[in-house]
């Protein structure tokens, strides 16, 4: 298994593409923590069920807009496993609202997760990592709106826009230290969040026909991305952005 032995901690783990994810590591041998905010019962099932295949899940409850809550997530993964490999800044939000609209408290509530949190939690596994030795990989889910603009999501696309530049300059900075940073761009992925889209019929033809693989993707293709991106067949991987969208962005290329 291309990952065994190797621990990883997996931030909004419980849901969507984070539970894809951590069923992905686990079954590559990784010893996964499954990081939830609020999906206690949904973690607590996705551990089972890969536990019971043998695998090896801790859940643990943090909240990663915090820096005190990330701190706590890095802490408790050394103190259960011995050590820190992979990083996956997963979790996310989005609050899809017309510009003259956002609020202070949706933009405050959206930038803490999706790049104070993003980038908090890769400074404080980086620091475990340079203090283990050996190197490791951090792996940010972006999306392809970190480059697509998405009118009515503005604050949402400048929080992915910022993880882009903030993957992009981290990986000079910690190559020295044999660490890989990476990010992976998801588009159209179908999950509960896009549920209103998947289920109206023109809504969902309308989005189909921008995909040049014309259908959405599922929790797994992001999934198979990310632990190619872990292992060490992408040793050679840093700074870049993976996207993973059946061709969405080349087709919005030419529009």
């Amino acid at each position: 298994m291309a990952l065994q032995n190797k621990v990883a901690i997996v931030t909004g783990g419980s849901l969507g593409i984070g539970a894809g994810i951590v069923r992905r590591l686990a079954r590559d041998g990784a010893r996964v923590v499954l990081d939830y905010h609020t999906h206690r019962a949904a973690a607590d099932a996705i551990a089972q069920e890969i536990e019971a295949h043998g695998g090896k899940v801790v859940v643990v409850q943090a909240d990663v807009s915090c820096v005190s809550g990330v701190q706590c997530l890095v802490d408790e993964t050394v103190k259960v496993f011995g050590r820190l490999d992979i990083l996956v800044n997963n979790a996310g939000i989005e609050e899809p609202t017309p510009f003259a609209d956002v609020t202070e408290a949706s933009f405050d509530r959206q930038i803490a997760v999706d790049l104070k949190g993003p980038y908090f939690a890769a400074q404080a596994v980086a620091r475990q990592m340079i203090a283990q030795g050996g190197g490791g990989c951090i792996i940010n889910i972006s999306s392809v709106h970190e480059d697509l603009p998405m009118v009515g999501n503005a604050v949402y696309c400048a929080a992915k826009g910022g993880l882009r530049m903030l993957t992009r300059t981290l990986a000079p900075e910690l190559a020295q230290h044999n660490i890989r940073i990476v990010n992976v761009g998801p588009g159209a992925v179908a999950t509960p969040i896009n549920k209103a889209t998947l289920d109206d019929p023109q809504k969902r033809a309308a989005l189909l026909s921008e995909i040049p693989l014309h259908r959405l993707a599922q929790p797994e293709d992001v999934a198979n991305a990310v632990a190619w991106l872990a292992s060490d067949e992408a040793s050679y991987v840093t700074g870049t952005t993976l996207f993973v969208d059946g061709g969405l962005m080349v087709n919005a290329g030419s529009l």
